[in-house]
């Protein structure tokens, strides 16, 4: 049945060269752990971005019983939390994982900067991908908020003053996050849209570019 739909859709869509051009794509000999342990540097990228997968598909579990206002916010991920089946697993995973993906992109960017795969001609894709770490930043700022207990409160505002005393823009930058004078119900409605809507959509149009950058120019060569 599965290869009878396959075949109705590639007849249409024409999709088996381009399948056949990622499967007979090879990798390089320097990145298979199997011939080269320091190989194993180069899979700080790829896990970085199962983990981003992670996020996005607990992401999409929690917002299905999170309630964007300040009196339901606690009590939705108290109820998701407690009396959900595996909703304590998935908000774990998705809490966690949070943390975990800063820190692989950390490594991989360690890992470019130390082997130079940001030079020529991978100077567009090195910008890019310090722009995706950038926009998990963001979301890690922005999904702290979300919980509405006490830490996530006192944090955000600490996280609300240091983005203030930006130069010049912060005063602008804090008014635009907070959306007043306090840290209310218009600052988790912003931070709730940002984290779901605005941020992930600039990800993965970075993503796509990244990975477009990756499949054509290649990955970089060993030190």
């Amino acid at each position: 049945m599965f290869k009878n739909m396959y075949n109705w859709i590639d007849e249409r869509l024409d999709i088996t060269p381009m399948w056949r051009d990622i499967a007979d794509h090879e990798v390089p000999e320097h990145v298979n752990p199997a011939h080269h342990f320091s190989a194993f540097v180069y899979c700080f990228g790829g896990l970085t971005f199962f983990i981003t997968v992670i996020q996005i598909l607990s992401g999409m579990f929690l917002t299905m019983y999170y309630v964007p206002d300040i009196i339901n916010a606690y009590y939705s991920v108290d109820y998701l939390q407690h009396q959900v089946a595996f909703g304590a697993i998935v908000r774990g995973m998705h809490h966690w994982g949070a943390s975990l993906v800063i820190v692989m992109m950390f490594l991989h960017t360690l890992r470019v900067f130390f082997t130079g795969s940001y030079k020529a001609p991978r100077e567009m894709n090195w910008v890019v991908g310090m722009l995706i770490f950038f926009v998990m930043l963001g979301l890690g700022f922005t999904g702290y908020l979300l919980p509405w207990d006490n830490k996530a409160y006192y944090a955000t505002k600490v996280g609300l003053e240091i983005a203030g005393s930006v130069p010049f823009l912060g005063d602008y930058i804090k008014e635009l996050m907070n959306g007043g004078t306090i840290v209310g119900a218009q600052t988790l409605t912003r931070f709730f849209a940002i984290h779901v809507f605005f941020l992930p959509a600039a990800l993965l149009a970075l993503l796509a570019g990244h990975f477009f950058m990756i499949r054509k120019q290649g990955i970089s060569g060993p030190l």
